[in-house]
């Protein structure tokens, strides 16, 4: 008997919908910040919220330290919901997981989405990961909570109160070991096959502008790159604004999938 939790969280499912949106959540994060989003998708999109191992009900698996490694486990909770014409967005840690994704459906005979949305996320296209930053994965405690606080992102109990922190912890280094020790694969191997668009904040420290601009050196067809006011949570506040933005995307790539 097959006990094993699904990563994929449907908290508004649809039954032969006209999409299925995948949506993949930040470092540190959970599919929790994101099901505000669901309701600002046409009601005929089968909004799936996927939850990476290590927390909520996934909590007692093993988080997955490599991209590779991540989007493999989740395509096998994915696989039942690709009947559909299927779209992924993913921010930050989900933007790489969601073009991990996508190269994976296709190394493996599946149909790819019809669309990637790549939000605030550095490009997998250079040899050397861009910038002399120091690892957040290896730094010590308290210098971890500090970057993390000026990152902004999560709540600040999380930061402030000690017995908290202890338990987010593991769970944030996991995260960012993930991010900061991934590389890309060989020239060749490594373009965005699929109708692309990249969304990002216009006062970002943590992905610049220009380093979400340079996914552009590896996307077959780049649909536009979209900033708005904030850093590198830059949705917060105008979930509604980014999300019609998705759709107009998503419509460009396939017309007539986004219907009201």
């Amino acid at each position: 008997m097959n006990t094993r939790v699904s990563a994929v969280i449907r908290p508004r499912p649809v039954d032969d919908p006209a999409l299925r949106l995948f949506v993949l959540h930040h470092a540190g994060g959970s599919h929790l910040a994101y099901t505000p989003w669901v309701s600002h998708f046409p009601a005929d999109w089968d909004v799936c919220l996927v939850e990476a191992p290590g927390r909520g009900a996934l909590s007692v698996v093993p988080a997955q330290v490599t991209t590779e490694a991540l989007a493999a486990y989740l395509l096998e909770d994915l696989l039942p919901w690709l009947d559909a014409p299927f779209a992924f967005f993913g921010h930050s840690m989900g933007a790489l997981v969601g073009y991990e994704l996508t190269l994976q459906t296709v190394e493996r005979g599946l149909e790819p989405p019809v669309w990637l949305g790549i939000s605030a996320c550095e490009t997998p296209f250079e040899e050397e990961l861009p910038g002399v930053r120091d690892p957040l994965h290896t730094m010590n405690g308290p210098d971890l909570r500090t970057a993390l606080a000026a990152m902004g992102g999560l709540p600040p109990a999380i930061l402030e109160d000690d017995d908290v922190w202890a338990l987010y912890e593991p769970r944030l280094r996991a995260d960012f070991q993930l991010v900061e020790s991934w590389r890309p694969r060989p020239a060749g191997r490594s373009r965005i096959p699929v109708p692309c668009s990249l969304f990002g904040g216009e006062e970002d420290h943590v992905v610049t502008p220009a380093e979400l601009a340079a996914w552009s050196d590896g996307a077959d067809q780049l649909l536009g790159e979209h900033l708005y006011p904030g850093s590198h949570f830059y949705w917060d506040g105008q979930i509604d604004v980014i999300a019609a933005q998705i759709v107009e995307e998503i419509d460009t790539a396939v017309p007539g999938l986004a219907t009201w």
